[in-house]
């Protein structure tokens, strides 16, 4: 079986550093899947998604992407099937919204009708009306309207795989609340694989069909949310599991 991506034995280290960034890690992931990657600050996890679309390179091991040796591949055409997108969002300020979106597209040369039928499909999607947003500059959007259009313009070339590095980490708990629930909807009606960092519990476990658990360039854990609930692999793990358990229990002091 061909998996959408596969970690043989990979490690990571950057100079000057006493230990791994990332220590000989092994895992797959199917297509269609959503999965978080959970873990305190210096863990490994933006590590390991920046080696899926190389802009790390590992020192040991060998990572598949759909059965591909993705050190075979070269890295600029490797990213243009990948869409990212991280919690600075990265709009280009002196671009307008719809340029931001078609970038890909505009460098993939696709024709100019599909590339606009495209930005308005996705700026759609994003909850934000075409006419209304497409020809004004990030700097006229709320924070919550720029994520929307980076998560847009990762989606421009309809990658198979998206990897998204705390996106919502630097907005608002009502607006964060509102993305994942728009992100848990755009996943459901797509057939795309979602790698997701972040290091909010609670985020972790409401979006992944799996958790993987990450602390000191190793995966503790990973398996589904229910699983890492009932039965926590360690310590570390029940630690975490605990700390979600005190603010539900906190909240719920004022029902």
């Amino acid at each position: 079986m061909v998996h959408a991506i596969e970690f043989q034995n990979v490690t990571k280290t950057f100079p000057g550093s006493l230990s791994n960034a990332v220590d000989q890690i092994n895992f797959t992931v199917e297509e269609g899947e959503f999965i978080t990657i959970l873990g305190s600050s210096g863990c490994g996890k933006t590590t390991l998604l920046k080696m899926i679309n190389r802009l790390y390179e590992p020192d040991a091991g060998k990572i598949l992407l759909f059965g591909e040796d993705i050190s075979s591949i070269n890295a600029v055409k490797l990213r243009r099937r990948i869409g990212y997108v991280i919690q600075q969002i990265g709009l280009f300020p002196h671009i307008t919204v719809g340029g931001n979106i078609a970038m890909t597209p505009n460098l993939l040369k696709w024709d100019k009708e599909k590339t606009k039928a495209r930005v308005d499909q996705l700026l759609t999607m994003a909850g934000l009306e075409p006419e209304e947003y497409k020809n004004r500059y990030p700097a006229q959007l709320s924070g919550g309207q720029q994520q929307r259009v980076g998560l847009a313009r990762a989606l421009a070339a309809d990658p198979k795989i998206m990897l998204l590095d705390e996106p919502f980490g630097a907005i608002d708990s009502i607006t964060r609340t509102r993305l994942q629930d728009e992100l848990l909807t755009l996943h459901r009606g797509m057939k795309k694989t979602f790698l997701f960092v972040t290091h909010d519990i609670e985020e972790a476990f409401k979006l992944g069909t799996r958790v993987m658990i990450m602390n000191k360039g190793q995966i503790l854990q990973f398996d589904t949310p229910e699983q890492i609930i009932l039965h926590p692999a360690d310590g570390f793990v029940t630690s975490l599991v605990e700390s979600a358990r005190e603010k539900e229990r906190f909240w719920e002091k004022f029902k």
